[in-house]
């Protein structure tokens, strides 16, 4: 399994001309420690008297995280396999009409299904982002900026979740789908982007005051 690698194969792997990993188990990747260092703030928040009255709060946000960051982290797997679906549709025959047409088929289905990994990215990603969200306002102070870091980690995990949708989308012909697909995406990516802008942006003042 690509996450059972350590960091240095992972990367090298990743900068390989290996077809897996790739864009999506990056984004993926990015976004688990996007949600990390959320997580990071919010333990380093409980057990401190000053955030007493929020602990059970944080204690909610770090359980909330700690499944998004697991299944983050499962779809650093899941997009190599359904990446390899795709792959093996390259390699069916396409001699005569009947074998394209197979092909053709095979190549729609498998490519609806490689949308469902980075819209899943997408989800995810906008979750977490509104826990970032929140620990911006009730997190220790002492580690605000990582509240900043990570909600850039999943802003780019959500921007690149939303380029593999893209890509995907654009060999498929059934129009209902792409569109209902693409709209959305559209409605969550401006939706987190905006929480996402807004929560940097309180950060941002934190550190300057």
């Amino acid at each position: 399994m690509l996450i059972d690698k350590n960091i240095y194969e992972f990367v090298k792997l990743l900068a390989s001309r290996e077809p897996v990993p790739g864009g999506g188990g990056a984004a993926a990747l990015v976004g688990a420690i996007g949600v990390a260092l959320g997580s990071m703030v919010g333990n380093l928040t409980v057990g401190k008297e000053k955030y007493k009255e929020v602990e059970a709060e944080i204690i909610g946000i770090l359980e909330s995280a700690g499944s998004l960051q697991a299944r983050l982290l499962d779809l650093v797997d899941e997009d190599a396999r359904v990446f390899g679906k795709v792959a093996g549709v390259y390699k069916m025959p396409k001699d005569t009409e009947e074998e394209k047409k197979k092909r053709n088929e095979a190549m729609q289905q498998a490519l609806k299904e490689a949308c469902g990994v980075p819209l899943k990215i997408i989800e995810l990603s906008y979750e977490a982002i509104k826990l970032h969200r929140r620990l911006a306002d009730i997190g220790t102070r002492l580690a605000v900026s990582d509240v900043g870091v990570g909600v850039l980690c999943l802003k780019a995990a959500l921007l690149s979740g939303r380029m593999n949708v893209l890509i995907n989308l654009n060999g498929i012909t059934d129009e209902e789908f792409v569109k209902n697909t693409t709209d959305y995406m559209e409605r969550i990516c401006s939706e987190a982007l905006a929480i996402a802008g807004e929560t940097y942006e309180k950060v941002e003042n934190i550190l300057k005051k």
